[in-house]
């Protein structure tokens, strides 16, 4: 199967040297070039690309608005390229939530370290994005109205000594149940509701979150992939949306109600139990592991901080990061909700834990503030 891209930017160079390595793979065509939003708008129209990749600083029309018009028109999926600082994390993530699927660096020194493993993250991005649902959100819920307060005072993070970590034999792939349905009784506390995401994940949160109450009385602890400098541009965001408070995680915070610690990119996050609360630990980022954040680190953690005392929550994303996180926490007695599949951008992480047999409940993306607001106390 050939995917047909149309490239969107402004840059010359760039269009030419993205069509070279996307048509080098063989499984790609890119079938138009747009210099501005608007000519992107209009050949989207015109050829209907399987995806578009889309700068976000152009004449004429910009990315964001290109990319609204695109999504009222016909969606498709869109990958958004973004420079990696701060004011770049910011208006990557109104593209975002303006219905654009995913983004990578448009430095591409900052993607790989040479030609063929650029070649290869490139294209695998693209035949995943293709694959993507850009109008899988739901309907609106009411959200709560955004309350804006002080960013809270920032502390150094101090160096962790601990790197060692233990890690559980699985236990055996079990086959997931035909059907899964929504059980609604009494409520259950949770020490820490736990909630995992990557591809699509930054609207997915904002969804879930906005619908927490401020005085929501478990504390929270959210991983999403995203780079380092992408973090604290999302918690800021995400704080000043919410009812709860939200912000990026340092070493040594403590896990409080109603408050949710965003893991920061490029490290690994994990829980220890210091009498009976629920400590930080930012560790730096393990090159073994794919995913900085890592959904199956922080989830491990929990299993053993806090047994048969957590929910975990995995959201829309690519691959199956989560899965074996969730399977330790099973294990310890703890409860996994997923996402179901109409609502994700992408079903891959939520897919992987239910085909498991680890989903206790598998929720639309609208469903799950709600029943955390009412289901937790």
């Amino acid at each position: 199967m050939t995917v047909s891209v149309l490239v969107v930017d402004d840059s010359g160079f760039f269009r030419k040297r993205l069509t070279e390595i996307l048509t080098a793979s063989g499984q790609i065509k890119v079938v138009g070039a747009a210099t501005n939003g608007r000519e992107g708008v209009e050949l989207a129209d015109k050829l209907r690309p399987d995806v578009i990749t889309m700068d976000y600083e152009m004449p004429v029309m910009d990315g964001i608005s290109a990319v609204r018009e695109i999504m009222k028109r016909h969606p498709v999926p869109v990958l958004m390229f973004s420079s990696l600082t701060y004011e770049g994390a910011r208006v990557t993530l109104d593209a975002l939530e303006a219905g654009a699927v995913d983004f990578l660096p448009k430095n591409f020194e900052e993607i790989a370290r040479d030609s063929s493993q650029l070649q290869k993250i490139l294209i695998d991005r693209i035949m995943d994005v293709a694959g993507s649902r850009p109008g899988a959100k739901s309907a609106p819920s009411p959200a709560a109205a955004p309350v804006t307060r002080p960013a809270p005072e920032k502390r150094p993070t101090p160096v962790s000594p601990r790197t060692d970590r233990e890690t559980p034999r699985p236990a055996p792939e079990q086959k997931a149940p035909a059907r899964h349905t929504v059980r609604r009784g009494s409520a259950k506390h949770y020490s820490v509701v736990a909630i995992g995401t990557s591809t699509g994940g930054p609207v997915a949160l904002q969804r879930v979150l906005t619908a927490l109450p401020a005085g929501f009385p478990a504390p929270l602890v959210l991983i999403q992939h995203m780079p380092a400098s992408f973090t604290p541009a999302f918690a800021e965001r995400l704080n000043k949306l919410c009812q709860i408070e939200v912000r990026q995680a340092a070493d040594g915070d403590i896990l409080k109600p109603g408050l949710a610690l965003l893991a920061p990119g490029g490290k690994q996050m994990m829980i220890e139990n210091r009498g009976g609360k629920g400590r930080i630990r930012i560790l730096p980022g393990d090159d073994r592991l794919n995913y900085k954040p890592c959904a199956d680190v922080t989830f491990g953690s929990l299993a053993r901080s806090f047994p048969g005392k957590t929910l975990g929550v995995i959201l829309t994303g690519m691959g199956a990061d989560g899965k074996e996180g969730c399977r330790l926490m099973k294990q310890s007695g703890s409860d996994i909700w997923s996402q179901d599949e109409k609502t994700s951008v992408i079903y891959g992480m939520p897919m992987a834990v239910a085909k498991a047999g680890l989903t206790d409940e598998v929720l639309a993306l609208e469903d799950i503030g709600p029943r955390l607001a009412e289901g937790v106390i």
